[in-house]
């Protein structure tokens, strides 16, 4: 019979100086760990504003995955300066390169060599949650890349609370540990789930193969907003194709630094997995020469 004795989610403060220690301990033991105050109320309250007419003008999921109550904003890095700087929290890239960084060896005809990709982004979306939102059904978010227990993690998740998000409301609902479970056929079970309630600034992050879903919003009156970053290591397809999201041309308009540029995905994955032309999509598009600009 499956137990259904509930765990927590550890709570950790991002000002701590050990919080990036503990953030990575907490995923690999739990699946999942909120931190709190790692975003500005200041900063919350701009992206909240830049994100409203794309939460206005979505249109009903076709597909179910997401309850005709819920509104979507997508390709956040083509949206402001204020929705790039989630992603671009040093707290949540230290965390997602030690966890993410792969690192290959292998040889070119008689010379050994070793490279590493760094992770990349793999979709943003933002959700505005509304009364009467349903829950969406538990899931892995790594089922898009076919991962195995072998590839794992491949990718993490990190939600961030724009609003005050509870039980009541739809806060997300995490299955912790279940990124442990041997048994592949395990049906996850709602009775099993916690919810990760946040306040503004606030945000959960998550490995690939928790199970998790947005939660139900039972309330009258409340609607729930949050922002997801979720990032892959470098050398999978992108879940949503930020090519497309943002153009070179938007990249261009936005001033994005190559830091930013290379976390969107359009640097090399070592040794030459991404190339335009045969050269560094770096190089070729932006112009940019730098010591992370890989020569083909």
């Amino acid at each position: 019979m499956t137990s259904t004795t509930k765990m927590s989610i550890t709570r950790i403060s991002a000002s701590s100086e050990t919080a990036e220690n503990e953030i990575l301990e907490c995923l690999r033991r739990d699946g999942a760990a909120i931190v709190t105050g790692m975003y500005s109320r200041n900063h919350v309250e701009q992206v909240k504003q830049d994100l409203a007419p794309h939460f206005d003008s979505d249109t009903v999921d076709q597909s179910g995955f997401f309850p005709a109550t819920t509104q979507r904003a997508t390709g956040l890095f083509a949206i402001s300066r204020a929705c790039i700087n989630l992603a671009m929290h040093p707290l949540l890239l230290a965390v997602a390169n030690r966890l993410l960084t792969s690192t290959y060896t292998y040889y070119l005809g008689s010379e050994k060599k070793t490279v590493s990709s760094k992770p990349i982004i793999s979709s943003t979306v933002a959700f505005r949650v509304n009364p009467g939102g349903k829950q969406q059904g538990l899931h892995r978010d790594d089922a898009d890349f076919h991962a195995r227990p072998c590839d794992w993690p491949m990718m993490i998740g990190c939600v961030i609370a724009l609003t005050r998000t509870h039980k009541d409301n739809g806060a997300t609902i995490v299955i912790p540990g279940s990124h442990a479970w041997e048994d592949q056929n395990r049906i996850p079970l709602v009775e099993e789930a916690v919810p990760a309630e946040l306040e503004p600034g606030d945000a959960t992050i998550f490995v690939g193969n928790v199970y998790h879903a947005g939660g139900a919003n039972i309330t009258r009156d409340e609607w729930r907003e949050t922002a997801g970053i979720f990032m892959s290591k470098g050398f999978y397809r992108q879940a949503e194709n930020e090519y497309l999201m943002v153009s070179p041309e938007r990249c261009k308009e936005l001033q994005l630094s190559p830091a930013e540029l290379r976390v969107l995905g359009y640097g090399i994955s070592r040794p030459a997995c991404g190339f335009f032309k045969y050269k560094d999509p770096m190089e070729s598009i932006f112009g940019i020469m730098d010591e992370e600009t890989v020569e083909l």
